[in-house]
């Protein structure tokens, strides 16, 4: 038979052998830190020691004959209902099964409540259940340091998913890949871009940069950070161009596991990963509608909620923007949100095209040469004398970018220190230049003719870019970085307007 308390025979009370036997061991179970109760097989207490006393604030007197569920065990953790027919220790005094709880609840005489670990243990007269002991205790420091180190854990792995995530986007990667050629030379126009990242470089202002595709507007963007307050913590950057649509929310935002098909784990957003540093949302105007609101909002609120999340997460984040769109024109044409066109052009930057900088071509010339030089080997001295007359007159459709592929083309093929460039065509106006310039075509080699629409204004350009890439389509100086545009765009516009290799 196996070991349980009995109550034995010569010392039991026949009106009441419950409390008989309590009684003998009164001063045993009184000397305990844990609390003890005796109870019935009704649930009734015929025992209270002090230690149950001092942790529930009811008295021995208060619950002596009273049913103790009622007054310790009515309500589970959540808030809901607890019926005493679910209760482990009303079941231990009906049907003599051994209890051992480790996580709930006891409420106290106040009203208050606190964490206990129990068991509750049947007490058998003559082969039958004569009532219950159970014994407990508070287990509110344990649930707190448990609770502690949860949170410790879970801090650990928020940290170490955004140390993974930021490893990707390492606050200097844009230093590895940015030429700094942009921001040399003495021009008015530079100077003026100078001006206003000194303006706004130590505020949190958020920042909207403008400008052609091949001006630098990135490195502006570093600029500011490099400047700003937050330089000593990351910044990130986000090609809304590059992203698929259906994606760009949970890059921008998170996701948890399982909020869509594929997503297998949870995603930290690229705006919990710029926390305290500065975003930078190149492509802006690429960002579908959808998107937008939610960006409004995040602007607005100070606060992302993933996608499949319950709740939001504060950010504290420095959002610097950049198009080569023109996004007034969008917000017409009912593209772009004009909240969100507001919210973003607290403070504008233009980034001057080079044909409006060209006194800063011998500067930049000369930057790139010596990068150039490293890289090949090479002793490069400068370029003629008719290739800087022919630079002066271009009116650079691809900016610093298309001169900074030219300049290494050049260098790769010549033998001479000093470089050669042909090819240039001086009538060429790019898509930013004035209205008038739409009302002239190009033929199949980006030449001026008499007329043109904007399906041959956009072909010509595409085609003129294409010829100087020698038709490299991706990769480094390739036409869809002088574009300024994904690969795959380009490839889809290219077989939209009829444009193949001859």
């Amino acid at each position: 038979m196996e070991n349980r308390p009995v109550v034995p025979n010569s010392s039991l009370d026949n009106n009441n052998p419950l409390s008989e036997f309590v009684q003998r061991y009164e001063l045993i179970l009184s000397s305990m830190s844990e609390g003890v109760y005796g109870l019935d097989t009704e649930g009734r207490a015929t025992f209270v020691n002090p230690a149950a006393e001092k942790l529930t604030g009811w008295a021995a007197n208060d619950t002596i004959g009273k049913q103790v569920h009622g007054m310790h065990h009515h309500t589970k953790p959540d808030g809901s209902p607890y019926p005493q027919c679910e209760c482990p220790i009303f079941n231990t005094a009906q049907t003599g099964v051994v209890h051992s709880i480790e996580y709930e609840l006891f409420w106290k005489k106040d009203g208050t409540s606190f964490p206990v670990e129990y068991s509750s243990t049947p007490i058998y007269q003559d082969q039958q259940i004569v009532g219950a002991v159970v014994v407990f205790k508070d287990t509110s420091d344990r649930k707190q340091a448990e609770e502690k180190l949860q949170s410790a854990f879970q801090q650990v792995k928020v940290l170490t998913e955004k140390l993974e995530a930021e490893n990707r986007y390492l606050k200097d990667e844009m230093e590895d890949e940015l030429e700094l050629s942009n921001l040399i030379g003495n021009s008015r126009a530079l100077e003026s871009v100078l001006t206003h990242i000194e303006q706004v470089a130590p505020t949190d202002a958020t920042v909207l940069i403008q400008g052609e595709s091949g001006t630098g507007k990135e490195l502006i963007a570093h600029a500011v950070y490099q400047s700003s307050l937050r330089k000593k913590q990351a910044i990130v950057k986000v090609n809304c161009g590059a992203i698929p649509s259906e994606l760009v929310e949970s890059e921008l935002f998170g996701h948890e596991k399982g909020a869509f098909t594929g997503a297998t784990a949870r995603h930290i957003g690229r705006f919990e990963l710029a926390n305290e540093g500065t975003l930078f949302l190149d492509e802006v105007g690429e960002l579908p509608l959808n998107v937008q609101v939610k960006l409004l909002r995040v602007l607005q609120e100070g606060e992302v909620e993933r996608v499949g999340g319950s709740g939001t997460i504060p950010v504290d984040v420095r959002v610097i923007a950049a198009t080569n769109r023109d996004l007034r024109v969008m917000v017409d044409e009912g593209s772009f949100r004009s909240d969100l066109y507001y919210r973003l052009n607290v403070f504008p930057v233009i980034s001057p095209p080079l044909r409006d900088r060209k006194e800063d071509l011998n500067a930049l010339i000369e930057f790139r040469l010596r990068k150039l030089e490293k890289q090949l080997g090479k002793v490069l001295l400068g370029v003629t004398n008719d290739t800087m007359n022919k630079f002066m007159e271009y009116q650079w459709p691809g900016n610093i970018r298309e001169l900074n592929n030219l300049l290494e083309r050049a260098a790769i093929i010549t033998s001479s220190p000093w470089l050669e460039v042909s090819g240039l065509e001086p009538s060429y106006q790019s898509r930013a230049d004035s209205p008038s310039s739409l009302h002239g075509s190009y033929n199949s080699v980006g030449h001026a003719n008499p007329t043109m629409t904007m399906f041959e204004a956009e072909r010509a350009h595409i085609l003129h870019v294409l010829h100087s890439v020698d038709w490299m389509i991706a990769g480094k100086g390739g036409a869809a970085e002088a574009l300024d545009l994904p690969p795959s765009t380009l490839r889809s516009k290219m077989k939209k307007l009829d444009i193949k290799r001859p």
